[in-house]
């Protein structure tokens, strides 16, 4: 039987860290609209105070919203969970994020304080944070960096205080896919109360890795991953919402679903991309401009003969209307007959085999063969074409 993995949003608080990205109300409702119409499970709506705008955002899209939980950030200080709670006090479902470093790194160097502080800290501010919403999720900053026996006892003692989500965050980028999901696991085992809480992933992408990450701590028994649109975030990002949803969509062999509308990724990536100014990276997998486009002749071939020789994914499936087949000097006479079809032309072979020849002087010139070029060649050999109806 499958299980559900809830998919929390940070797009409009990780994501609008990234430096020229910030966002105004209006534009970040807007955007947590388009993020309700894909069906998030968490809206992580910003983190309200650090600053009167994130404040005022954070209460705009809590009473915009109805069917997401609505969630704000914290730091395991007092004020900040005050006025989390505060902010969130509109929302039909509301969520605080609170949290505190339990890596050595953070807590000799950041911190300076001692692991037992670590843990009174984290369990007051989640005592504090249930005076405001029922649902507190717990963050262990650089987890992928924390001794696995002490995060265990961290993680134990906030579920006791009442934690309801406990974050296990790869902050730094650092982890295998390997050791991540073995840190899950260990938690897994070792934590006596686990059961009272999801496990979440938080995944960053400094190594590349932070969808491999997210996906073997779902598989390790994760319930909960935390990613962004287009995979934007702090340094070189977080985890790409969309690549998660659809690895465990379409790997049969991973006993897992959420309740995305995959159809509207490639509206909601562009709505994301255009409001930050964050341009997609062409060869981005499933919304880059070319995760769809074929060029090399012999993939050409293969997808105009069947699309499951070369796609794992059905265009439609995110929103895009259909592959491409991108005219290059490396296409062959398939590609090339493929698109004078779609432009309504037919050729003998003879006539497609002279046009070709022509073909490849022109690709030698062009980085790409569009249609204007095409009806160029053709006029060329125009008394020997044939126009379909």
């Amino acid at each position: 039987m499958e299980e559900k993995v809830y998919i929390f949003d940070t797009t409009l608080r990780d994501g609008e860290q990234v430096p020229g990205c910030k966002l105004n109300t209006e534009q970040k409702v807007k955007i947590a609209m388009a993020l309700e119409e894909l069906g998030v499970d968490i809206i992580e709506a910003g983190f309200p105070v650090s600053s009167p705008g994130d404040f005022k955002s954070v209460v705009a899209i809590a009473k915009a919203v109805k069917n997401p939980i609505v969630c704000g950030l914290s730091r395991a200080v007092q004020k900040d969970i005050e006025v989390a709670g505060e902010a969130l006090k509109y929302a039909v479902k509301g969520r605080i994020h609170t949290g505190i470093g339990t890596s050595d790194q953070h807590v000799k160097f950041k911190l300076k304080i001692t692991r037992e502080e670590v843990i009174k800290r984290g369990v007051a501010a989640v005592k504090l944070a249930r005076n405001y919403v029922d649902d507190v999720e717990f963050y262990a900053e650089d987890a992928g960096r924390t001794d696995n026996e002490f995060l265990a006892k961290v993680i134990e003692e906030v579920i006791k205080a009442g934690a309801t989500v406990v974050n296990i965050p790869d902050t730094t980028g650092y982890c295998l896919p390997s050791e991540y999901g073995s840190k899950i696991e260990y938690l897994v085992n070792n934590v006596p109360n686990i059961d009272k809480a999801i496990i979440s992933t938080h995944c960053h992408n400094d190594l590349g890795l932070a969808t491999a990450n997210s996906v073997y701590g779902v598989i390790s028994g994760a319930r909960q991953i935390e990613c962004t649109i287009n995979g934007i975030g702090e340094r070189a990002g977080n985890t790409s919402l969309e690549e998660v949803v659809m690895i465990l969509r379409k790997r049969s062999d991973l006993p897992f679903y959420t309740d995305i509308n995959a159809k509207i990724f490639q509206q909601i990536s562009h709505l994301v991309s255009d409001t930050m100014g964050m341009p997609v990276q062409p060869n981005k997998a499933i919304v880059g401009s070319n995760a769809f486009a074929h060029s090399s002749g012999i993939h050409q071939d293969g997808v105009i003969k069947d699309r499951l020789n070369y796609e794992i994914i059905d265009p439609k499936e995110v929103g895009v209307n259909s592959s491409e087949i991108i005219l290059t000097a490396r296409s062959g006479r398939a590609a090339l007959r493929y698109r004078l079809e779609k432009l309504g032309y037919e050729f003998e072979i003879e006539q497609l085999n002279e046009l070709y020849s022509d073909f490849l002087i022109m690709a030698d010139v062009e980085l790409e063969v569009k249609d204007e070029h095409l009806h160029r060649l053709v006029k060329k050999q125009q008394n020997n074409v044939t126009v379909s109806n």
